[in-house]
């Protein structure tokens, strides 16, 4: 179990709502499918706790933010071309990330982006790209997701008194057929005589 829920963190939606969780914010690709344990309360040991169905509600905040709070992308979103022009250089700094070089059509200066590590380029040099063309792809897979579910709470003695239910049904049903069968016999008995 503690592989399938690895480091996720779980808390409640509010003190008075417990019965609402939130996770993540996660990495969209990993955490398509989630796996939480419930802990379910005793009834003989908590007062408050009652056999019943009792709502559960889950909510998924997949990937993280595009920019962050002072206006600046993360590394999480997509970079255009500031420029409509031919890519003419692509370097690889050393910490990751890139200085794209594009040749300006119109005049012929140069302008260079500076793209942070992270995203994946889509572009090679030589390309002609236009103004707010993605120069990265697109890694922000996520968004928020929710689903609901019932957690049922069953006494062990129902579930045994219901199956004990179930078998005198059964043997109640299995003697009628036999008494049927007996008396079946008897007329036919009765009729040869």
């Amino acid at each position: 179990m503690k592989e399938k829920i690895g480091n996720l963190f779980f808390q409640p939606y509010s003190n008075d709502k417990k019965n609402i969780l939130v996770i993540g914010p996660v990495p969209g690709k990993k955490y398509s499918e989630m796996v939480f344990p419930i802990l379910s309360p005793d009834p003989a040991t908590n007062k408050e706790a009652h056999f019943l169905k009792y709502p559960i509600y889950v909510g998924g905040n997949r990937g993280r933010g595009q920019i962050y709070p002072d206006g600046s992308k993360s590394n999480n979103t997509v970079y255009n071309a500031s420029i409509t022009g031919k890519v003419s250089k692509i370097f690889r700094k050393e910490k990751g990330g890139y200085e794209i070089t594009i040749d300006d059509i119109s005049d012929g200066h140069k302008v260079v982006d500076i793209l942070p590590a992270g995203p994946e380029l889509i572009i090679s040099e030589g390309e002609l790209v236009k103004v707010d063309q993605p120069l990265t792809n697109n890694p922000n897979v996520g968004g928020f997701g929710q689903g609901d579910a019932e957690v049922v709470l069953q006494d062990p003695l129902r579930i045994q008194g219901l199956l004990l239910f179930f078998g005198s049904v059964i043997l109640a049903q299995i003697f009628l057929v036999l008494k049927k069968k007996q008396f079946e016999k008897v007329q036919l008995a009765e009729m040869n005589f």
